[in-house]
């Protein structure tokens, strides 16, 4: 059941969406920058440039485990605040670093702050719906968070090519500033003062365990970070692939908008099964997809049956990888908050702070075995969905309210 928000679900879906889109506008949009990254920074070795990736996804990462604690202890609004303070700052050093390992150490800074509106979100929806619902709101937001990843490439490029790539990093403060205002003025705080647990090293460290020892949250955990992993490896590789194995490169931007946009509709529609299906059931056949469809192109790619159509395989397959996180990360978030309603910032903190260093780690091994072709890729993919099917299985059953 939803308490009051003052808004339309309508306006808190999009608003809750819009709050994930930084994540994906703060990545996403970096992909077409990093030829010229590596080629001004780095010239001596390219190929670092995209740590600029995942040095993002690391310190966001890290700072998933105190954002959470924080927000029960403070609200969620003003949390989310300091963290886009923080973030704001980080992307000005970022703009006016002349090293790469200056913007390096900005964006994991960066990846700090942007857990505040990545976290304490999801504690958000906790605080304001439950079971599936919470579950369907998740996956509608989610349809408003992927409409970013099809433009930021392509709002990247253009930025670019008009003002520079470094500018790419003021656009991050611009898009911030809009999304943190609209919050600002128009959701109430939802954890009202009562709700509200003490900041103390006895009652943290109560909820911790609360938390690690419930089994949903556990295998959700475990799973996230699987799922996390095969999209680090998807969002990571993705360029290297297009531009060294299928020489694609001034094409990228476009083609990246299309699997974005060709993925899109399966948000939505997950929003609608998990209603009737429930979260389990559809996570079980994500993976499974994933599992076939990663074998099954690996086969093809490693036979050289495809030749120059091969590109266009890849092409639909990278849209079943993000339509597989679209059919995933909602519904495992909700089914591990399900039961810890109470502490839902430090439950967000620990579940996303795990599975999203554990996932930066995963895809940064795997982003090694790169060989100029997208078989590892493929390989590495299904083995990790036929890692996590067997867990789905002895997944508890959700609530149903």
């Amino acid at each position: 059941m939803a308490k009051r928000t003052g808004l339309s679900q309508g306006e808190f879906i999009a608003l809750i969406g819009t709050l994930f889109a930084t994540i994906a506008f703060s990545i996403d949009s970096m992909l077409p920058a990093l030829p010229a990254i590596g080629a001004e920074l780095s010239p001596s070795d390219p190929g670092l440039a995209p740590y600029i990736i995942t040095s993002f996804v690391f310190g966001m990462g890290l700072g998933t485990f105190v954002v959470g604690p924080l927000s029960d202890a403070y609200g969620r609004k003003p949390v989310i605040f300091a963290g886009t303070l923080l973030y704001v700052l980080a992307c000005l050093w970022s703009y006016a670093a002349d090293t790469l390992t200056y913007v390096l150490a900005a964006r994991v800074l960066a990846g700090i702050g942007v857990a505040a509106p990545r976290i304490v979100t999801m504690a958000i929806v906790r605080d304001l719906y439950a079971g599936r619902a919470m579950a369907r709101i998740f996956s509608f937001a989610m349809t408003v968070f992927t409409v970013f990843p099809a433009v930021a490439p392509l709002i990247g490029e253009a930025i670019i090519d008009l003002l520079g790539w470094r500018s790419i990093f003021l656009s991050f403060i611009l898009f911030s500033g809009v999304t943190v205002s609209w919050l600002a003025l128009r959701l109430p705080e939802p954890l009202p003062p009562e709700a509200r647990r003490k900041l103390e090293w006895p009652t943290v460290r109560a909820g911790i365990f609360e938390v690690l020892s419930l089994r949903q949250m556990q295998l959700s955990i475990v799973v996230q970070t699987l799922v996390f992993g095969l999209l680090f490896v998807a969002i990571s590789s993705i360029q290297l692939v297009f531009d060294q194995t299928y020489g694609a490169a001034e094409s990228f931007a476009w083609l990246f908008f299309w699997i974005a946009i060709l993925a899109f509709p399966a948000a939505p529609l997950n929003g609608i099964l998990v209603t009737r299906l429930g979260m389990r059931p559809l996570v079980r056949r994500a993976l499974s997809l994933a599992l076939v469809l990663g074998l099954a192109f690996a086969g093809v790619a490693l036979s050289g049956l495809a030749g120059r159509f091969e590109i266009w395989l890849y092409f639909a397959w990278s849209v079943t990888l993000f339509a597989t996180a679209a059919f995933t990360i909602g519904n495992l978030n909700a089914l591990a908050l399900e039961p810890l309603g109470h502490i839902s910032g430090l439950a967000s903190s620990i579940m996303a702070g795990i599975a999203t260093v554990g996932g930066a780690i995963l895809g940064s091994i795997i982003g090694q075995l790169f060989d100029g072709t997208a078989i590892p890729q493929a390989l590495s993919i299904a083995l990790l969905a036929a890692i996590g099917l067997p867990i789905m299985m002895i997944m508890p059953r959700e609530g149903r309210d």
